[in-house]
């Protein structure tokens, strides 16, 4: 691995179809190990029941009010600050349950594919 700055661009966000809008901040094979995202969940939004298959996922909050669900869990608040941990294969879901976005970090490793997402609804 060679140093490397890599910069955030706004402009490169766009709407994933598991309901959120995504920035990817880094993934690519400067360094397979790890891949980051920022996502944003609009206000009342809840994004889609899905799974990584291999890959554990990390959410870090950075700004919002949100409801996480994992697996079977009863679900759970989520705030500035939070981290969540999402084993591989386990299902998922967020919801903004504030008045402006929720806004996180989503870091992966191994580094995030769309071979690795598993839709889990309709």
């Amino acid at each position: 691995m060679q140093p490397l700055v890599l910069r955030h661009d706004p402009a490169r966000e766009y709407f994933f179809r598991e309901g959120c809008f995504i920035t990817e901040l880094s993934n690519g094979e400067h360094d397979p190990a790890a891949s980051m995202a920022r996502a944003r969940v609009e206000p009342g939004r809840t994004t889609a029941w899905h799974a990584l298959r291999g890959t554990v996922e990390r959410y870090l909050v950075l700004e919002g009010q949100g409801s996480v669900e994992l697996d079977d869990l009863p679900p759970s608040p989520v705030g500035p600050g939070d981290v969540v941990l999402i084993p591989p294969g386990c299902r998922q879901r967020i919801t903004n349950t504030g008045q402006g976005d929720l806004i996180f970090l989503a870091v992966c490793s191994p580094r995030f594919t769309p071979e690795a997402y598993i839709h889990l609804e309709g």
